[in-house]
């Protein structure tokens, strides 16, 4: 089993290049191994790197260089934002680093060329399943000379310090809110708020883990309720107060693993 520390250091910022450790999750495990392939792209650290899920900075909000960027088969239109995947090369004895995992969070979309067949160069198309890391990530792992490699993923639970973080945003009639450093399954598949002047209202999927309503909810303090992939629910209750600004982050509580 992976010592305690090392699962707590997964979480701190300067874990930017991303973690390496056995690969021994146990109780952690989501899922079951899975058969993909992985390859790398060149990231800066110091970048502010965004992504289709929305989440803007990753060094600011907490996932730095252990991200992925998953083919569209993986990706369900944004469902799968902010999971987290347990990855480690396999087959591969020339490239691969043996005894070794990295644990990655769903940040990205690898966007699919069409142009090419999906076993001839569209390493994203569908029915592919292609995790594309940085280099950082990628080197925890397997030698970068690896290029595309077989890999094996599975799900896990996400393992995050601090409460779940609610950016907001919008204009008037027009409210956002990006839903970021959730534990647990990491996803949100749905999202209902409440103001004092309503009752449950449900949220649209704007983008990736940005969600929307057409309502004024100006003045007002406002509760969330997240639901995620593994059937669990979190209730925050008035965690935007009421005096809240637009562009500001706000926390509420965290999901139990």
């Amino acid at each position: 089993m992976a010592p305690p520390l090392l699962l707590v250091l997964l979480l701190l910022p300067a874990l930017a290049a991303g973690h390496q450790h056995p690969s021994s999750f146990g109780s952690s495990a989501l899922s079951e191994w899975r058969s993909a392939k992985a390859s790398y792209y060149a990231a800066d650290p110091e970048d502010a790197i965004g992504g289709a899920c929305g989440f803007g900075d990753l060094g600011k909000h907490g996932y730095g260089m252990a991200t992925v960027g998953l083919s569209t088969a993986l990706f369900e239109r944004g469902a799968a934002c902010g999971g987290c995947y347990e990855v480690k090369c396999v087959e591969d004895l020339k490239y691969c680093l043996p005894g070794t995992s990295i644990v990655v969070t769903a940040t990205n979309f690898c966007a699919p060329n069409y142009g090419l067949p999906a076993d001839a160069g569209g390493h994203c198309n569908p029915p592919n399943h292609h995790f594309l890391l940085p280099i950082q990530a990628f080197e925890k792992i397997a030698l970068w000379k690896a290029g595309v490699m077989p890999i094996q993923y599975r799900r896990v639970k996400c393992l995050r310090e601090g409460g779940v973080r609610f950016s907001v945003n919008g204009r008037h009639f027009f409210f956002t809110v990006l839903i970021s450093n959730v534990g647990g399954a990491g996803d949100v598949r749905s999202v209902k708020i409440k103001g004092t002047e309503s009752g449950w209202l449900s949220m649209g999927r704007n983008w990736g883990q940005v969600w929307h309503i057409n309502c004024d909810m100006r003045g007002q303090p406002l509760s969330f309720e997240l639901s995620s992939s593994d059937g669990k629910t979190l209730t925050s209750f008035n965690v935007v107060p009421k005096d809240w600004e637009y562009g500001k982050t706000y926390t509420g509580k965290q999901f139990l693993l």
